[in-house]
């Protein structure tokens, strides 16, 4: 499955990097169990979900990427987090690899392996599409060198707040560390061809080995990590990634938070550094495609009925005879219709509408004068400049529109305590994310979700070790 078209580095333009550094990782005789001291991403952790992870071990790396304020100390909590790190790397709970290395990280079922270090992937190097039918993902963890945007080399697709941006920049500028890995994509096959280039040939022979980490977590997946050493394999991998272009997947906050701690100690006279990279997963999407899952919408307080009444004015609306108690109908009806065009669910109270095939004249009429025609037949485009702003009158911020990740029957839930309308959208596909993305412009907000997200604390980057 090609995600990004063949793209070739001009003369004298830095092509993508990925460089080889001294990986950070936990001690595993110090720890109760590596399940037990990572994490899903910072961003996808609830409350709850924090004070779990906490509970597991006392190093868990939740302390590091989440540090608890204190009421009594305000904005200090990311010194906190720097004397936490200091004081794991002292006490050797975390300890530096001896010698650079590009880590192959590999996630998947549970079940699937029998954890002696062999490859039990059905398909072999050259099968493009075995690995994805059993739900592994294989990629390679090392320093992304920075791009310009206007290098084309890392092309990121959604925009970013200002507020998360200044977090984790504080986060790296207190810690001089990267303490989990942004996600990104590149069409690793060579041109014209169906087997895997270089990168994809060493990593087939990595995985024959013994991993160095080896875990299991309550999500279901394991989670390998192997040491990529050999000069020559690093030069193989360094001279197939070169001409690439890579899509920023997840970790749009952390990669602007990597540009602008760069741009700080450039401007500061500080000349080249750990600055100029930020730790990164890169993973061929045609190898390994990537699921990408749907985002839905609540709107609080604005009435089920009313929000369908509004749209009929620019939308064709059907009543759903399962109304909102049968969410798994409501979703099937939606897959359905979107394979057809624009569609949308609307539900909470006891209803639930389908809504689709928006007026052309509306649909033209509300979206931005610069937005390219790719970007103007996005649903999620629709959904935003239409349905919301336009036809219900809202601003589409956090404050009016609350974002739910992937469940729908959450989101019913929640319209339903809020008093409002959930919006149960279809997932978007990764050839219309780079069909914007290639284009310099970024999709609407939280239209994307990719999965699966690499789990933080494997690796830490920190920069005293590359």
């Amino acid at each position: 499955m090609q995600i990004l078209p063949s793209y070739r580095a001009s003369a004298g333009q830095a092509g993508l990097e990925l460089a080889p550094f001294r990986g950070v990782r936990y001690a595993p005789e110090l720890v109760s169990g590596l399940a037990q001291v990572t994490s899903p991403p910072y961003d996808v952790i609830y409350r709850g979900k924090q004070d779990q992870l906490m509970a597991e071990d006392p190093h868990n790396v939740v302390r590091l990427i989440l540090p608890q304020p204190d009421p009594g100390r305000p904005g200090e909590e990311y010194r906190d987090a720097a004397l936490l790190l200091r004081r794991w790397l002292e006490e050797r709970v975390l300890v530096a690899d001896p010698e650079p290395a590009l880590y192959v990280y590999e996630q998947g079922p549970a079940g699937g392996q029998d954890g002696d270090g062999a490859d039990h992937d059905p398909a072999g190097p050259g099968d493009r599409t075995g690995s994805a039918l059993n739900g592994v993902q294989r990629g390679l963890i090392g320093a992304l060198r920075l791009a310009d945007p206007a290098d084309r080399v890392v092309l990121p697709h959604e925009d970013v707040s200002p507020g998360p941006v200044a977090g984790r920049l504080s986060l790296m500028e207190a810690t001089q560390a990267n303490l989990e890995p942004i996600f990104l994509l590149y069409d690793g096959s060579p041109a014209g061809r169906a087997e895997a280039g270089a990168a994809g040939r060493v990593i087939a022979a990595a995985v024959a080995r013994q991993p160095l980490v080896d875990a299991r977590t309550n999500d279901g997946l394991r989670h390998r990590l192997w040491a990529i050493t050999s000069p020559a394999d690093l030069a193989a991998i360094a001279a197939d990634l070169a001409p690439r272009q890579a899509l920023i997947a997840d970790g749009h906050h952390r990669y602007a938070a990597y540009r602008q701690l760069q741009r700080r100690r450039h401007e500061a006279g500080q000349g080249p550094g750990p600055w100029d990279y930020g730790l990164a997963l890169l993973v061929d999407s045609a190898s390994y495609p990537p699921h990408i899952g749907a985002i839905h919408r609540v709107v609080p307080g604005l009435e089920v009925r009313r929000a369908a009444k509004l749209a009929a004015t620019a939308f064709t609306v059907r009543a759903l005879p399962g109304g909102s108690a049968d969410v798994r109908a409501a979703v099937a009806e939606l897959d359905h219709e979107s394979a057809h065009g624009p569609a949308f669910v609307l539900a909470g109270a006891e209803r639930a509408y389908l809504i689709s095939r928006p007026d052309p004249e509306q649909v033209e009429a509300a979206m931005p004068e610069q937005a390219s025609a790719p970007w103007r037949a996005l649903p999620a485009a629709i959904l935003q400049e239409l349905l919301i702003t336009r036809v219900w009158g809202l601003t589409d911020d956090e404050c009016s529109v609350r974002v739910v990740h992937h469940d729908a029957g959450a989101a019913v839930a929640v319209a339903r305590e809020a008093g409002g309308t959930a919006v149960l959208c279809s997932a978007m596909s990764p050839g219309d994310v780079y069909a914007v993305a290639s284009r310099g412009e970024r999709v609407p907000r939280k239209s994307t979700s990719f999965a699966p997200k690499p789990r933080t604390g494997l690796v830490l980057r920190t920069f005293a070790h590359g």
